[in-house]
């Protein structure tokens, strides 16, 4: 106490024009409409930038709430297109109700693991068999492309077998042409933005650039692009093309995902397992 008695004692003149200094400016800015004006003017300039600054802060911590809710809302959306595109146009019926001719619904979940540079990579998802995920449903980007298919799942997550797999292999067409093939990768030291179609039939001409879709065999609706041409033909010595595309999907960047069910997954798995083994 002895001490700050000597440090005011010490410095007693300072304090005491800062005290009146700021007595006159209180003085000044009441009885002075032009200096109040003023200096509310200054203080509301000064108090606007700092609360704009503060809310872009928040803006920044609110990013991932926001994003969330676009996905969400971005998988409703493609929902009712498919269900739209999936209408019979040859009837001439009153649709009410077109949520009874949905084949295919889009779930909306979030990236938690990826690689890109193992032989067999694999993406894990924060949904599981809780949010309907079963094994074997289809997954695409959020933006543009194919990104795999459901391998495991646990009650909240689920892992997807990516394109980036060896053992991946998805129905493709070229979009032209109608030419069906198959899509793979290849293996860890192949590019992540490039993919191959094997066996296109020789007799097909593909052009550079041509669009790359699903067909619509297996668990992708048809449609879904999945890159563009990049090499036209690489000789494999039989009467098939093995063609190099360039993905849509950059796998190095993915932070969203949506699951495709399928309504008519299980009934089609069901009629199909009667067929005899030999066909």
């Amino acid at each position: 106490m002895r001490n700050l008695w000597i440090f005011i004692n010490r410095y007693n003149a300072f304090f005491l024009f800062i005290i009146f200094f700021t007595a006159g400016i209180i003085l000044t800015v009441r009885n002075n409409a032009y200096q109040r004006s003023v200096t509310f003017n200054s203080t509301n300039a000064v108090v606007g930038q700092a609360y704009e600054k503060l809310n872009v802060f928040k803006r920044y911590m609110n990013l991932g709430t926001v994003n969330d809710s676009l996905a969400l809302e971005n998988a409703r959306l493609n929902t009712k297109i498919l269900a739209i595109q999936s209408l019979d146009t040859a009837k001439n019926t009153l649709v009410k109700d077109t949520a009874n001719h949905v084949q295919y619904t889009y779930l909306a979940a979030r990236v938690i693991k990826n690689s890109i540079t193992l032989r067999n990579n694999v993406i894990t998802i924060n949904k599981g068999s809780a949010d309907g995920i079963q094994s074997g449903m289809a997954v695409i980007s959020a933006g543009r492309g194919v990104v795999g298919i459901i391998r495991d799942v646990s009650d909240h997550l689920a892992t997807i077998e990516s394109l980036l797999n060896k053992d991946a292999k998805i129905s493709v067409s070229i979009k032209s042409t109608n030419a069906l093939g198959s899509l793979v990768w290849g293996d860890r030291n192949s590019n992540y933005r490039k993919a191959y179609i094997k066996d296109i039939p020789n007799h097909f001409k593909v052009k550079l650039k041509d669009t790359v879709v699903t067909s619509g065999f297996g668990s992708f609706p048809a449609g879904i692009e999945v890159g563009t041409i990049s090499n036209r033909g690489i000789s494999t010595g039989d009467n098939f093309l093995t063609i190099q595309i360039d993905l849509f999907n950059d796998f190095s960047t993915l932070q969203y995902v949506y699951v495709i069910k399928d309504k008519l997954a299980q009934e089609q798995k069901t009629l199909e397992s009667k067929l005899p083994n030999e066909q």
